[in-house]
This record gives C-alpha cells, sequence and structure tokens, in this order.
C-alpha cells in the first residue's frame, strides 16, 4: 500500500489537508481499507505526508463530517461502515408565515414518552442507565454539606457566579470567549429558549424556524402570538441560507431559531463556514440569532463544534444551553448568553421564575470543577455513536424498501422518512398500542409538515427488547 508524501502529491492549488483527505478517501474506496478498519494514526500520516498535526487532524475531520470516517475516543480513526438507506429528501421553498397551532398532539406525544411501561424510543435524551446518577447524587451530598443554608435564601437572579465562569470555559472549547458576567443560569434550555423569543420578538412578529424544528420551540412561538415562517433545513448541511435571506427579506422575520450543532430531530451539525454564513447574514439584516445548543456536548467528533455564537461581532446571537440533555433531566440547570439582550433577558428572568435553584447548581459545579463531566462526555458521545450505529443498521435490515434516514453527527435520536403515503402520525398511534414510543414528524412542523416521518431515539442501550420494538414498528410501517 502506497501512500504519497507531501513531496509527491498533485493538485498543487488544492489545499494539502484536502489532498491528504482525498488520498486517504481513494485507499478506502478502492478496498485497502474495509469498513471497520482502522486507519493509520496521525503520527503516521503526519510522518509520511511530511506535514503538521494541525493538517492530519483538519484531514481526518473532513472526512468524519463526510460520513467516510469515525472516530473512537483513545483508539484514532476507523473506516464507516456505509449507509444502504438514503437521506430524507428536503423541501426547496418557503411558504407565507403561519400561526402555530400546536394542539394537544404534542401534549400526548410527551405523556407518551414520560410513560415507563412503553418501549423507550420517543424520547429525546440518554437512558437512565447511560446518566451518572451515582456521581450526581454524590455531588449533591457533598454541595448539601458544604453549603447547608443553600435554599435559604434565593440565588442570585442570573445564577451562582462560579458555575457562570465553567461555563464560559465550556463555550472557549466551542470557539467562544464569553464573560461570566453575560451567562444567566435558567430552570433547563427550554427556559432560556422562551426568555430569548421574548427578549427578541413581540406578538404578531415572524420569526423563521428550521423545518423540521424541536416542537418546544414551536410551542414558545404559540404562547407568545407570534407567527412562524418555515425554512427547509437539510439534514447533512442544516439551515438553507439562501431560503433564509429570501424569509427574512420578504416577511421581515424579526429572527431566526436555529440549532446548528447536533440538531433535533435530524442530528446535523452544521460546518464552521456554514455558521459563519448564518452570522453574517443575519448581521446584514439586523436579524437576532436564538442559538439551541443544548445537544453540542454530544457530537461525535473527537473536537466540540464550534458555535454560531464564535462569529458574532454585533451581539445579535443569543446563545441556549443545557445540562438537562446530557447529565439528568430532572436538574433543569440551563443556561443562556444573550449578548446586546442581556439587560431584557434579566429583567423578564426576574419576572418569571426570579431564580433557578441552588442545589442544582451547586451539584452542577461540582461535576465541573473536579473534571468529572469532561470525563462523562467523552464516554458517552462513544456510547450514543455505537448505538445510533446498531439502531441504523437494525433499521436498514427491518424497514420497508423506500425508507429514508438521518446519518447524525451527534446526540441520540433518528429522523425517518417513511415510504410513499406511510402515515407518521397513524404509526405513532398504532405502535402506542403496541406499547412502544416514537414522535410523530408532524409535530416538528408548524404547518404540520413531515406527515410521513417519525423520530426515533436511540438513548437506550441496545437490547432485545429494542430489537423486537423495531421489529414491531417495521412491521407496523408496512401494514
Amino acid at each position: 500500500m502506497h501512500l504519497a508524501t507531501s513531496t509527491d502529491i498533485p493538485n498543487r492549488d488544492v489545499p494539502l489537508y484536502l489532498r491528504v483527505a482525498g488520498e486517504v478517501r481513494q485507499l478506502i474506496a478502492n478496498g485497502a481499507f474495509k469498513p471497520g478498519d482502522r486507519l493509520p494514526s496521525v503520527r503516521e500520516l503526519r510522518r509520511r505526508y511530511r506535514v503538521s498535526t494541525a493538517t492530519i487532524v483538519e484531514a481526518y475531520v473532513r472526512l468524519e463530517r463526510d460520513g467516510v470516517v469515525r472516530a473512537r475516543e483513545r483508539s484514532g480513526f476507523f473506516a464507516a461502515f456505509p449507509s444502504k438507506v438514503a437521506e430524507p429528501a428536503v423541501q426547496r421553498s418557503v411558504l407565507p408565515p403561519v400561526e402555530v397551532e400546536t394542539g394537544e398532539l404534542i401534549a400526548n406525544v410527551l405523556r407518551g414518552v414520560n410513560n415507563r411501561n412503553l418501549v423507550p424510543l420517543g424520547i429525546a435524551a440518554p437512558s437512565v442507565d447511560l446518566l451518572p446518577t451515582r456521581e450526581l447524587n454524590r455531588a449533591l451530598r457533598r454541595a448539601a454539606a458544604h453549603q447547608p443554608l443553600h435554599s435559604a435564601m434565593y440565588e442570585h437572579l442570573t445564577g451562582n457566579p462560579a458555575l457562570r465562569r465553567q461555563i464560559v470555559r465550556l463555550q472557549f472549547s466551542a470557539g467562544f470567549s464569553g464573560n461570566p458576567e453575560d451567562v444567566v443560569i435558567t430552570n433547563g434550555g427550554l427556559e432560556a429558549l422562551n426568555l430569548a423569543l421574548r427578549a427578541v420578538v413581540k406578538p404578531g412578529d415572524v420569526v423563521a424556524v428550521e423545518s423540521p424544528t424541536y416542537f418546544g420551540i414551536l410551542q414558545a412561538i404559540e404562547s407568545l402570538g407570534v407567527q412562524a415562517v418555515e425554512v427547509p433545513s437539510h439534514p447533512k448541511h442544516g439551515i438553507n441560507l439562501e431560503l433564509l435571506e429570501h424569509a427574512i427579506r420578504r416577511h421581515r422575520a424579526k429572527a431566526v431559531v436555529v440549532m446548528t450543532n447536533c440538531h433535533n430531530p435530524q442530528g446535523t451539525i452544521m460546518t464552521d463556514n456554514a455558521k459563519k454564513q448564518l452570522v453574517e447574514l443575519t448581521h446584514r439584516h439586523d436579524v437576532a440569532v436564538i442559538e439551541d445548543d443544548i445537544y453540542g456536548d454530544l457530537a461525535y467528533s473527537q473536537l466540540r463544534p464550534r458555535i454560531a455564537k464564535s462569529y458574532d461581532r454585533k451581539g445579535l446571537v443569543l446563545l441556549c444551553g443545557s445540562f438537562s440533555k446530557v447529565l439528568a433531566p430532572g436538574l433543569r440547570v440551563g443556561w443562556i448568553e444573550a449578548g446586546r439582550f442581556r439587560a431584557r433577558v434579566e429583567v423578564l428572568k426576574s419576572i418569571t421564575s426570579l431564580s433557578t435553584s441552588s442545589l442544582p447548581q451547586l451539584a452542577v459545579l461540582d461535576l465541573l470543577e473536579s473534571g468529572f463531566y469532561e470525563r462523562f462526555i467523552r464516554r458517552m458521545r462513544i456510547r450514543l455513536e455505537d448505538q445510533v450505529t446498531r439502531y441504523s443498521n437494525a433499521i436498514a435490515a427491518l424497514f420497508p424498501e423506500g425508507t429514508r434516514m438521518s446519518k447524525p453527527a451527534g446526540g441520540s435520536i433518528l429522523w425517518l422518512q417513511l415510504p410513499g403515503k406511510t402515515d407518521g402520525t397513524k404509526l405513532y398511534r398504532r405502535a402506542l398500542q403496541a406499547g412502544i414510543s416514537i414522535v410523530p414528524g408532524e409535530v416538528f412542523s408548524a404547518s404540520g409538515k413531515h406527515r410521513n416521518f417519525i423520530r426515533i431515539s436511540c438513548g437506550s442501550p441496545w437490547s432485545p427488547r429494542i430489537e423486537r420494538a423495531l421489529a414491531t414498528l417495521a412491521q407496523l410501517a408496512r401494514e
């Protein structure tokens, strides 16, 4: 097997990391490396190509984003298993803004998601089996022992100062140098999203949202009397920026809500260049960006992906995050970095929830300061990627021909487009009768699109019970 060196790689006008990536890609295509084979290490390629470590890492990151390779923490890079299932189709147009009416379907879905008697293929969070319950309980006990008066008085309006400093350190790994004074701790990520929306829009305004988008965003928009204009989002590349600009110009959208990393429900991670273009576009039109990054730490890549906020020069990006999806949903510890809207967010916080409970903040702080959170996240990424791969392979083998499926770059969920006229909402109801929880696609749209889609969670470890549930779901889809 021949690997080129920097002196014999062709196409000198192409960036070096792309040339390296092309060489490795060709070796995989030619069968020199089979799916699952370990690829040459960064050190080995650095010596062979006589280039820097950064160049090799950048080449592997590009291949990983393209789905050609997969990274394994402390194990290196491996040739990925090609999927035989096509990605979901993407719409090509923007419809006029609509009044959001989520109705009873979302409430019914949430009841099913929280029903422990059902096979949990609906909740977009890791299983209890994967969460650090023991360590979290220890952190809670330590916090209570060290600060016994933790709940005897109100916490700071903006949250525990030490926790805000730790959050800024986490943001630094995502490419943003923030200020602890600009962070406001919230009661989960959902309060952060609601505060962000209330800070930038008023009843009657138009907000641009991705299609599909997280249904909690739609519920928040509905509660504010705001209209939503849906902008198509590609399962691999993210929101269509050309159509977003069209929506801003034509419908005078005052804000856009996006999930740039580990999109719910598609699992997309936008490229750094796309994030930069998104911010530049919205800056030109003086439009606020509400960036929902609650799943960002669950990206499968070795490097934590950048956030759009890292390109913000006008304070127009409101960054929302949460520890609920990675440590424990019941903690309800989220946060917002609101840029130029910080003062408005603080006023809104003071008249809604006033403050966030002290004890959960102290427990999260403990896990961050001790280094546990960083170690835990590294393990969680590996577990979730393995589970998503296992679920994907089973779905590809079991579901009807013509089923399309996302190829997530992070998180624990799959977005399935069912073949023909298969109705995802009817399948959701049939699945409930069979003891299985899933989420129908139409709740991810303000206008009821995606009726032939469903979302499946891969948060539970693979087991015979999960395998049987997927087989049952596939049979119901055929029927």
